[in-house]
């Protein structure tokens, strides 16, 4: 599967979260890309934040449209061997 075939990661965070920087940095060591959405600058993207994930912490992570959760929710993803697939676009 190509690069361009690969599903966008949207991170939803702030610059004092350290749970951010740990998920910036976990997909960064596996080669990945993300589109970063901070809600501290931002409050009209904290509300779509809300709206989208009916939760107020972050990070609130997106792969493609599927809303993972937070950073824990990102890892157990990982532990159980299954973002992998989810980062490159299967089911």
């Amino acid at each position: 599967m190509s690069d361009t075939a690969k599903p966008v990661v949207t991170i939803y965070s702030t610059a004092q979260c350290p749970y951010c920087v740990m998920a910036k940095n976990f997909l960064k060591s596996k080669g990945r890309d993300w589109t970063e959405i901070r809600i501290d600058t931002d409050p009209a993207e904290r509300e779509k934040m809300v709206a989208r994930t009916r939760r107020t912490s972050v990070p609130q992570i997106f792969i493609g449209d599927l809303h993972v959760g937070g950073y824990d929710d990102m890892m157990a993803l990982h532990r159980a061997g299954k973002l992998e697939a989810l980062l490159d676009g299967q089911p």
